[in-house]
This record gives C-alpha cells, structure tokens and sequence, in this order.
C-alpha cells in the first residue's frame, strides 16, 4: 500500500520582480493583522468605542508583538549569541567574517515574547489613552488566536518548527528540512488556534454578559498556551541545548501563562456574576 506522506516543497518566495520579495510569511502575518483588525472594528461599533482609539490600538498592538517576539526569540533561545551580537537583535541582517553585514531578514520570533510585548504595549496604550487596561485585554483575546493561526501557517508555509519524525500517514516530508517524515505540528497549533478563535468569538457574541472583567483574556491565553504546551511533544527541538531537558523552553515558558489565564478566568467569573452590568457596551 503506498504511504500517505506528503511532500512539502514550497518556496516561501512567492515572487520576485526587481529585488522586491514577497514571501508568505510576511503575506500571512500583514493578513493576520488586517482581519484582526476588521473584526476589531465591529467590535468597536457593536460597544460604541470611537474608531479612533482602534487605530492607536493598532499601531500599539503591532509594536509590541514584534518587538517582544523578537527580543523573546533572542533572549530565550540564543541568548549567548545575541549578546554579543547585539546589532542583530535589532536589525535584520548578520555579521560576516570580514566584519561586513548581510541583510537577512527578521530569523526568529518567539510566541511567548510576542504575548509579553503585546501585553505590555497594551499597558502604555492604556495609560495613553484613558481606556480601561482590562477590556482592551478582553478585546484583543478573542483575536489573538487568529492571528497565532496566520503566523502557524506562514510557519508551515517557510517549511520551520517542524515536527518529530512519525509514520503517522498523514506526515509530512519537508523537503527544504530534510527527507524524514514528520509531524506537521504548525498545522497542529493552526488548527488548535482557529477553533480557539472560533469559541472566544461564539463566547463573545453569545455569552457576553455573563464574561467579563478579563474573562476572555484568561480563556485565551489559557488555552493558547495549553495547545502550545502538549503539540511540544511532537515538535522537533528549537535550539541544541533544550534536547538536555524533561520540557523544552516552549513548554517551560507556556506555565506561567497558564497560571495567569486560570487567574483571569476566576477573576472575571467571580467579579462579572457578582456585579452583571446591566449592558453589553463599554462605558
């Protein structure tokens, strides 16, 4: 019986005309944002929150993901390296041997990081604006898993973070990787990810009187990070140094999120039932 395993070759280049590069990481992120963004917006109307505040938000939103996955990535995984290479942890190219620079682009970006800068510029956007920290939380939890669903799948589609080797028949072979047949595990956590979406955005629309007070941040970033922790096991490691532990560094660093969702979610339970509002609008 012939074996079931597909054969991935794609090529992240999508097109090249002039030097000008469009890949499908850089395709799938701006499309994560852009409709995160859009459904952001009907939020935004449905709670009467001027539009305004939308684009600050925005912009806030984007700067800290970028910056904390990158710092995340360079600090978590490869901290002796970027250290002492400092430039390359902020600019996207690498040191040569003669001393001179390549542009490489942006290699490496750690969820983990991108959940810490996001929270953070959520804060400053907070203080800047006047708006409560603890909606703006809940807001921006119902579509952070659809955006970790278009990162995953640019993930898969640069052919990285790739599984263990399995015979499972629908494994993967990644060609530009190697010639083993893998777990496909960005499809794992895309999957995990778009139905995670799928619950906070029914949640939101059918329950949201009844979740409240950072609620669905909790729910969010709890099962986010669940998924992320157990869909580990079967991805190969990151960096040399993690194969000398029980959980790697994703598993390690999903913990404390998980103890902050239960958190939210006990929080905004206990305090939404003991003081319903007596509308679903932002005051």
């Amino acid at each position: 019986m012939t074996p079931l395993f597909i054969n991935w070759d794609i090529d992240p280049e999508i097109i090249n005309i002039f030097g000008f590069s469009l890949k499908y990481y850089g395709l799938f992120f701006v499309s994560g944002l852009l409709l995160s963004a859009y459904i952001l917006k009907g939020m935004f109307k449905s709670e009467n929150i001027p539009l305004i505040f939308l684009d600050k938000l925005v912009i806030y939103g984007i700067l800290g993901i970028f910056i904390g996955a990158r710092l995340g990535h360079c600090l978590f995984y490869e901290p002796s390296y970027f250290l002492e290479h400092p430039i390359e942890m902020f600019l996207p190219v690498e040191l040569n041997t003669d001393g001179s620079y390549t542009f490489t682009g942006y290699r490496g970006l750690a969820s983990h990081g991108g959940t810490i800068g996001l929270i953070i510029s959520l804060l400053i956007y907070s203080i800047k604006t006047k708006q409560d920290i603890i909606k703006t939380i809940d807001f921006i939890a119902i579509v952070a898993p659809l955006g970790a669903f278009f990162i995953r799948m640019a993930n898969l589609m640069n052919s990285e973070m790739v599984g263990i080797e399995t015979t499972v028949p629908w494994g993967f072979i990644f060609k530009r990787e190697d010639s083993l047949v893998r777990h496909p595990s960005q499809l794992y956590e895309a999957i995990a990810y778009i139905i995670i979406f799928g619950l906070m955005f029914f949640l939101y629309k059918t329950k949201r009187m009844k979740f409240q007070n950072g609620f669905f941040f909790g729910l969010s970033i709890f099962l986010i990070f669940i998924a992320r922790f157990f869909i580990e096991f079967v991805k190969e490691k990151q960096v040399s140094f993690e194969n000398q532990m029980t959980l790697d560094m994703g598993q390690l660093l999903s913990i404390p999120f998980l103890i902050i969702g239960i958190g939210f979610m006990t929080y905004g339970y206990v305090k939404t039932n003991k003081n319903p509002s007596p509308n679903n609008t932002y005051q």
